[in-house]
């Protein structure tokens, strides 16, 4: 695991994916999840589906989130919703700030939240 990607791991909310950290953010309806790739330093930001029980993960402790009342992974019958990328322009910038914040703190050069991919 790359140094950064444990150091992330350290901070509020994020979790290790590979050679990636993400943390999700879920204020005022808005619904992202925060990806940043260690080789290159990047930040990606996603829309997360209404319903997408992985968003609530850093916020459900025993991972029962999007489960029905037996245990069992609540798909509902509606087709699953697709992430789709967003422009960092169009994230609120207090989660912009977060991020660079916890990018820093990190050990990562905050400008990488600025980076284009």
């Amino acid at each position: 695991m790359h140094d950064s990607i444990a150091a992330l791991v350290g901070r509020e909310g994020w979790r290790a994916e590979g050679d990636a950290a993400r943390v999700h953010y879920d204020g005022g309806g808005d619904r992202f999840a925060v990806e940043f790739y260690a080789g290159p330093e990047r930040v990606l930001y996603w829309t997360v589906p209404a319903g997408d029980p992985s968003a609530t993960a850093g916020n459900d402790p025993d991972a029962t989130a999007g489960d029905d009342r037996n245990g069992t992974a609540d798909n509902g019958d509606a087709p699953a919703a697709t992430a789709a990328p967003v422009p960092r322009e169009q994230i609120p910038d207090p989660l912009r700030r977060r991020i660079r914040e916890d990018l820093d703190a990190a050990g990562v050069d905050p400008d990488a939240e600025r980076r284009t991919v």
